[in-house]
This record gives C-alpha cells, structure tokens and sequence, in this order.
C-alpha cells in the first residue's frame, strides 16, 4: 500500500512583485508548488491573510495544517507585519528562535530579516537572501546574490558574519534608460562586455568610466549594440571589485543565480580570477526555510 505525503510545511517566498508558495512533506520533497504576481506591493492592507489562503486553497484544510513558513518582502516595513532585523552573527538558530507571527494566526510566521553594522559606519539590511545562503551548506566562504539589489555575504562557522549590498540592477537599468545609454542599439553584442570590464579599471571613479557607454561610441571605440552590454559588464566589474574591498580576495565564490544572470556573473567572477560553484536559488531557499522551521520553538 502506497503511503500518502505527509505535508510537514508551507514554504513561502514572498517578494515585491512575486509571491511563490510550496507545500513541502516531512522529507522535504515539495508535493505542489504555486506562484503568482501578488507580490506586497499588489496587495492591500489588511488584504494578506486573504490572499495567502487563495495560494494555499486546499493546503490547510482538513486534519493537522502545515505551519506556514514565510520569507521576503512580506515581513518589510511595507509587508504584512514588519519583522524585526536580527543583527550579525546570526544562523539558523537565531533566525528560527525570532519568527514573527503573522497577524490573527497561530501557525503562520515570518523569517525575519538581517541586519549589519560596519566598523566604517554604513548600514546594511536584507530580506530573504538570509534564508537561501542557509541553505546552501556553506559553512565558510563568500557568497553573491545578484538582483536588483545585489548582495555579498560572509559565512562564518555557518553562520551570517558580513553582508553588503550593490544596487547593480537599479544602477544597470537607469543608465541604460538614461541619456548615457540612448545611444544603444539591437541586438546587443556582447563582446561590449569586456570593453565595459576593461573600463572599471580606469582612474576616476565609477562616475567617469559610465560616461565612456557613450563618448567611446562618439568616438568609434564602441558600436551602438556594445554600449548596453558594456554597462553591464562595467557596473558588475566595479560590483566584484568593490566586494573584495570589502571581504578581502576569495579563492572562490559560491554564486546564487539563474539565467541570464548565472552567466553574466560566472563569466565576470572567471575575468576576476575568481573560482565559482553556482547554486540554484530556488533549491537554496526551499533548504533553508526547512533548516529554519526546524529550528522554530515548539508551539
């Protein structure tokens, strides 16, 4: 006789503008997966409980319901209930004894996110990125989460030490919008990349080189279909440099990412010398809300 699942978690990763939810059994093979654009910033306040129960429609109903797990933008300031930072070091432990529970419910929490303090006075917070770095395995290294808002953490006997983050993807779409940019062409050549690379290293700043996406295409050193690329390559080059500034030079770096990113960031980390094992983040999450919900005192 076949067994049927037992569903031990619903693990949900909600963002800004997506909202992914897995119903996981006690071995943590996950039986069904749903996801949906009602990321936070589409949803009303007062309206989250609602919407959560449409995603899980049929995964609470009937005998023992699975705790619901969640992380992301949901426990931000603009998210359902904010869930207070916890401050480096932190791990699995730390996080798993501070979950916020969501408002009017018993079973449904909220990863909190994480703080850090340099000794140089900058500030620094995540939401979400705590949770896939648990579940990696790392237990000493540096890690790169690019996005938007690209991150660089440091794990330390498995647990957060360090974190920074790089506005790399907000920085890359402004300037391709912008006055710099206009002089982009289609189809991107991606051979503007490592001229965009190459031009991290000038003197000046990062504020100089921007300028040369267009100036070098007045002066035929780059085409039109290079000028996107190469601000891609030169904001990620200045990304990587800056995060070893700030880490110190690792031998290898463990690289959160899908596609198109994965490629963009192995071939740069390679330029830069870097050795890299990639991980998929989407099994990174589901690993490390399960190594969280372990650690969550009993109820």
């Amino acid at each position: 006789m076949t067994r049927k699942p037992d569903p031990r978690l619903i693990a949900v990763d909600w963002g800004t503008s997506n909202l992914r939810a897995r119903l996981i059994d006690a071995s943590g093979v996950v039986l069904e997966s749903r996801a949906s654009a009602r990321g936070i910033q589409s949803v009303e306040p007062g309206d989250f409980h609602r919407v959560l129960e449409e995603t899980c429609a049929g995964w609470r109903s009937g005998g023992a319901a699975p705790a619901v797990l969640m992380a992301g933008m949901v426990g931000s300031r603009n998210g359902w209930v904010e869930a207070p930072y916890i401050s480096c070091p932190a791990g699995a432990a730390e996080i798993g004894a501070k979950l916020t529970p969501a408002p009017g419910s018993t079973d449904v929490f909220i990863v909190p996110g994480m703080d850090c303090r340099w000794d140089d006075g900058a500030y620094d917070v995540m939401r979400g990125e705590e949770t896939q770095v648990l579940g990696t395995g790392v237990s000493d290294g540096l890690l790169c989460l690019p996005g938007t808002h690209s991150k660089w953490i440091e794990v330390r006997g498995g647990r957060i030490t360090r974190f920074a983050t790089f506005v790399t993807g907000e920085l890359y779409a402004a300037m391709s919008q912008s006055f710099i940019g206009r002089l982009a062409e289609a189809p991107d050549n991606p051979a503007g990349a490592l001229a965009g690379a190459r031009a991290a290293g000038l003197q000046g700043g990062l504020g100089r080189s921007l300028f040369q996406a267009r100036s070098q295409v007045l002066g035929g050193g780059l085409l039109p279909n290079e000028v996107r690329p190469f601000l891609s390559g030169l904001i990620v080059e200045n990304e990587i440099r800056g995060a070893l500034e700030l880490f110190g030079h690792a031998s290898t770096v463990t690289l959160l990412a899908s596609e198109p990113q994965a490629s963009v960031y192995q071939q740069a980390l390679a330029n830069a010398g870097l050795g890299v094992t990639l991980v998929d983040p989407g099994l990174a999450f589901l690993r490390g809300i399960g190594r969280i919900a372990a650690m969550r005192p009993a109820s």
